[in-house]
C-alpha cells in the first residue's frame, strides 16, 4: 500500500465517517501484501471485514468469484472500501454491482484505484481511472457520487506514490429502492 492512497483513504475517514457512530465496514481486496486500511477503522463502534480472493494477512472472508458475492447478504454493509484492486479485475463494472448490492440503503463507498503508473499484474493489470469514468460507474450501478477526483499534482511522497496518480470514488446508495427511482 502506497503512502498517498493511505492517506486518501484517511481523508475519506475523516470526511464522512463518525467515529462514536456503529458501521459495519467490508474491504475488497483486504489481503495485506504491502500495508493494509485496517488501522484506519479499528474504532471502538467499528466491525471491519478484510475481502479477497485468497487467503491472507488480513483476509476473514475469501470471494470464490468477484462477480457473485453469493456469501454476503444484500445491504448488509454501512460501508464499502476498496483501494488498489479495482484495476485488477476484468470487469470491474460487474464487481460495482456487487459494492452497491450488499451496501445498506444510505451505506456509502470509497473506492481508490490509479489513473496512471506502470503495469504491476497481480494477476492482471486491466485499467485506470479518471474521475468521470469513476462518475459513470457509480451511475451504473444506481449509487450517487459524492466525490470523484484525481491526484494531478506530486504530493512529493517519499515513497513514489506520485507515479500513481490515484484516482478516489466516494458514493452513496440512496435511501430509494430501484423501484421508486424510476416510477
Amino acid at each position: 500500500m502506497h503512502k498517498s492512497s493511505y492517506d486518501k483513504m484517511g481523508k475519506f475517514v475523516e470526511k464522512h465517517l463518525k467515529e462514536d457512530q456503529a458501521y459495519k465496514i467490508i474491504d475488497i481486496g483486504s489481503q495485506d501484501v504491502n500495508g493494509s486500511y485496517k488501522p484506519l477503522f479499528e474504532k471502538k463502534n467499528w466491525k471491519y471485514d478484510g475481502c479477497d480472493m485468497v487467503e491472507g494477512k488480513n483476509v476473514n472472508i475469501i470471494l470464490n468469484d468477484i462477480y457473485n458475492w453469493k456469501d454476503i447478504k444484500t445491504n448488509s454493509y454501512d460501508v464499502v472500501i476498496s483501494g488498489q484492486a479495482f484495476e485488477h479485475v476484468e470487469y470491474f463494472w460487474v464487481t460495482m454491482f456487487e459494492v452497491a448490492r450488499i451496501l445498506k440503503p444510505g451505506g456509502i463507498c470509497c473506492i481508490i484505484a490509479p489513473s496512471r503508473g506502470f503495469e504491476h499484474k497481480y494477476p492482471v493489470d486491466c485499467w485506470r481511472f479518471y474521475p468521470d469514468g469513476f462518475k459513470a460507474l457509480a451511475r451504473y450501478a444506481y449509487l450517487d457520487t459524492l466525490e470523484a477526483y484525481t491526484q494531478w499534482e506530486s504530493g512529493e511522497y517519499e515513497d513514489g506514490s506520485d507515479t500513481w496518480g490515484d484516482s478516489v470514488l466516494i458514493a452513496k446508495k440512496p435511501n430509494l429502492s430501484l423501484k421508486d427511482r424510476f416510477i
